[in-house]
């Protein structure tokens, strides 16, 4: 993949660390920089902390892991785990990072998902993507940046009609600092619900790698977003 900077949206932290992560990892080796973004912390997710218990140590996993790939990390931390909205607010928002982080690529979840939040983040991140390069949006034409293309994650939450058609290889150097950066984090390790993530998309790596004629590959899907007008 061409050295160039790629910002990737996740509902929660964690979505795009395990889908998105190697690619960022990949994409800074080869010279890029790489964005991650979280709307909301994902505080609701464990069993045992409180709520503002695991925002805090969900907010230093993904510090932690956005230091060891050698992304940059920003985190919407006044949003709410499972409230999380597709209006214009978040949306102009985003679109304001993405116009201050100026990203070539956007990665983001796939609109059709088991959870209303990665929906609500997919829908978002297409808003943002059209305000960011809007003309005298927010009269600051100056700094307005069209990004070229939006891509979709591969997450097993978001399954319902994706079709993978882009492939990233990863390469050993990338996968590992992936792996290192990714066990960080409780949740990927299975301490939260028991889901083996890290094994999960390490295989999920390996089975795509295969199709791809590499030892381990990322899929994205580049199928058309549908419009405003088709969500509203």
């Amino acid at each position: 993949m061409k050295a160039r900077t790629i910002m990737a949206i996740g509902a929660h932290i964690g979505d795009m660390d395990l889908t998105a992560g190697p690619v960022l990892a990949q994409n800074v080796l080869d010279g890029g920089r790489s964005v991650l973004v979280a709307l909301t912390p994902g505080e609701r997710g464990h069993p045992r902390l409180s709520v503002e218990e695991y925002r805090a140590q969900k907010i230093a996993e993904t510090q932690s892991f956005a230091r060891s790939i050698g992304a940059e990390v920003y985190v919407f931390d006044d949003l709410s785990d499972g409230f999380l909205a597709p209006d214009d607010e978040v949306a102009d928002r985003l679109a304001m990072l993405m116009r201050q982080e100026r990203p070539d690529l956007v990665l983001a979840h796939w609109r059709h998902s088991m959870h209303s939040d990665h929906e609500a983040a997919a829908v978002i991140a297409e808003r943002a993507r059209f305000l960011s390069g809007l003309p005298g949006h927010r009269e600051q034409d100056a700094a307005r940046h069209g990004i070229g293309q939006l891509l979709h994650t591969e997450n097993w939450e978001d399954a319902e009609g994706y079709v993978a058609d882009t492939s990233v290889a990863i390469s050993d150097e990338a996968f590992a600092l992936w792996q290192g950066a990714i066990s960080v984090q409780a949740f990927a390790r299975g301490e939260t619900y028991g889901f083996r993530y890290i094994d999960y998309y390490t295989a999920q790596m390996t089975m795509r790698g295969c199709l791809a004629g590499t030892a381990r590959a990322v899929a994205l899907s580049g199928t058309t977003f549908p419009s405003m007008a088709e969500l509203a």
